[in-house]
C-alpha cells in the first residue's frame, strides 16, 4: 500500500482515555434542526471498518465514480469467492479492480474532458509501471473524500462536535453541529453537520485545492474549489444493507476478507453525494457500508523516512517546513 507505517496505538488509546466524555458518554437526546422532531440521536459512537480497496461501492443506478479498467479475475483457481480474500491474482480478468493498476475509467461520463485527460495520463503511468504520487503515498494529509481510503474510522460524538479519527496517518475531522459555514478553506473542509431523525447530515465545503497530491481518489481524478459534498449516515441492519454489500464484493478488493455478509449486527452505511461544477458534469452518488471495528486501535502513521519504496528509489515528497514550528 505504499506507505511507510509504523504502529502507535498507544497514542490514539490515551488520547480516547483521556476524554471519557466523548467516548463514554451516550449521545444526549435533542431536538433535530432539519424536522424539530423529539427523536433521541442515534450513537454513532465507536471504531468502523471498511476494509476495501479502492473503496466506493457504485450505486444500484445513477452516475457513480470513476472505476478501475484493469479488472482481477473473479475466481482464485478453484475458490468460488473474489474479492473475499487477501491474496494476489493470477491474472488479470474481468471481476473486482486491480489494486496493482490502478487506471481510472476516463470514460465516465461524469467528466468532463479535461479531468478525462488527467485520469487518462495517470491510469498511463501506472500501465507503464510508475507508481505516482498520491496522498497516502506521500505521507501527505488525506482530506475528504480521499480519506475514505483510511479503512477504519474512530466516531467521536459531542453535542456541538463529531469528531472522526481515521487510523491511516493522523488525520482528523472535526465536524460543527448546527453551524452556519466559513468562507474560508481548509486543509479537510469546512464540515457541517446536523440531525435529521435516524440521519446524521454532514455537508463539506471549502477544501483546500493548493496543495500537491489534490486529488479525491486513486485514479487522480482532480477537484477544484467547488467540491461539495453531503455525506448521509444511518445505523442499518443487514437487509438493508447487502445490495451495497454485493456492490462492494464485485467492485473493490476486500483485502481483510469479506468481513461484510456474516455480520447480522448493525451496520454503518454511508451514503455520499460529490458535485464539483469544474470537474463533473453532473452530481454523483456512492455508498460506503461499515461494520463495527475492532476491539483495539492499530494506529498507522507515515514514518519521517524519505525513502520510497522499492518502486523507483527516489526521495518521498513527505510535507517539509522551511523553519520549525516551535
Amino acid at each position: 500500500m505504499n506507505r511507510h507505517c509504523n504502529f502507535l496505538g498507544f497514542v490514539a488509546l490515551a488520547w480516547v482515555a483521556a476524554t471519557p466524555t466523548l467516548a463514554q458518554t451516550a449521545p444526549v437526546a435533542q431536538a433535530s434542526t432539519a424536522t424539530n422532531a423529539t427523536a433521541s440521536i442515534p450513537d454513532f459512537t465507536g471504531m468502523w471498518n471498511h476494509p476495501a480497496f479502492p473503496w466506493f461501492e457504485p450505486p444500484a443506478s445513477g452516475p457513480g465514480p470513476v472505476t478501475n479498467k484493469v479488472r482481477w479475475p473473479r475466481v482464485f483457481g478453484s475458490l468460488p469467492e473474489a474479492g473475499t480474500l487477501a491474496l494476489p491474482p493470477l491474472k488479470d480478468g474481468d471481476g473486482i479492480s486491480d489494486y496493482d493498476q490502478l487506471v481510472g475509467d476516463y470514460t465516465n461520463p461524469i467528466l468532463q474532458p479535461w479531468a478525462a485527460e488527467v485520469v487518462k495520463k495517470f491510469g498511463e503511468m501506472s500501465l507503464a509501471g510508475i507508481t505516482y504520487g498520491n496522498p497516502s503515498n506521500q505521507c501527505w494529509p488525506e482530506p475528504p473524500p480521499f480519506i475514505y481510503k483510511q479503512a477504519l474510522v474512530l466516531i467521536l460524538q459531542q453535542p456541538d462536535t463529531i469528531t472522526m479519527v481515521y487510523s491511516g496517518n493522523m488525520d482528523v475531522r472535526r465536524v460543527r453541529m448546527n453551524q452556519p459555514h466559513k468562507d474560508t478553506p481548509a486543509l479537510y473542509g469546512d464540515s457541517v453537520g446536523h440531525y435529521e431523525g435516524d440521519t446524521l447530515v454532514i455537508d463539506t465545503i471549502g477544501v483546500r485545492t493548493d496543495r500537491k497530491y489534490a486529488m479525491i481518489d486513486l485514479f487522480g481524478t482532480p477537484y477544484t474549489k467547488a467540491l461539495h459534498m453531503v455525506e448521509r449516515y444511518r445505523l442499518r441492519d443487514y437487509d438493508d444493507v447487502k445490495d451495497a454489500i454485493e456492490r462492494n464484493k464485485k467492485e473493490n478488493w476486500l483485502f481483510a476478507g469479506d468481513v461484510f455478509s456474516g455480520h447480522r449486527g448493525k451496520f454503518l452505511q454511508l451514503e455520499l453525494t460529490i458535485e464539483d461544477k469544474g470537474v463533473f458534469t453532473t452530481p454523483w452518488t456512492s455508498t460506503l457500508t461499515y461494520v463495527p471495528g475492532p476491539s483495539t486501535w492499530p494506529e498507522v502513521v507515515c514514518a519521517e523516512n524519505p525513502r520510497q519504496y522499492y518502486y523507483d528509489g527516489s526521495d518521498t515528497d513527505v510535507p517539509r517546513a522551511d523553519k520549525p514550528d516551535f
